[in-house]
């Protein structure tokens, strides 16, 4: 199934989040600078951080932006024995 780039730039974010290169508490860059880096528009990078957001990876501060959150989730898949590996 293809990818939407929402997704992509969601999963790029990820990858970074769970490698360390954002730590936890770590701000990610703004929206305009992201849509920049990953060449896409606003509104893209704004579904791509929604997504994130829902899946507990970042929270959003209005007029601060967004960070990576302390405690991440399991990664989907992860083999935790989750429900979402059913």
């Amino acid at each position: 199934m293809a990818e939407y780039e929402w997704q992509r730039v969601a999963r790029t974010i990820e990858e970074e989040i769970r490698s360390g290169r954002v730590p936890p508490g770590g701000a990610l860059s703004g929206i305009t600078r992201l849509a920049e880096a990953y060449g896409v528009a606003d509104r893209t990078v704004r579904r791509a951080l929604r997504d994130l957001r829902e899946r507990g990876l970042i929270e959003t501060l209005p007029h601060k932006g967004s960070y990576v959150v302390d405690v991440l989730p399991p990664a989907e898949g992860s083999g935790d024995g989750t429900a979402a590996d059913a």
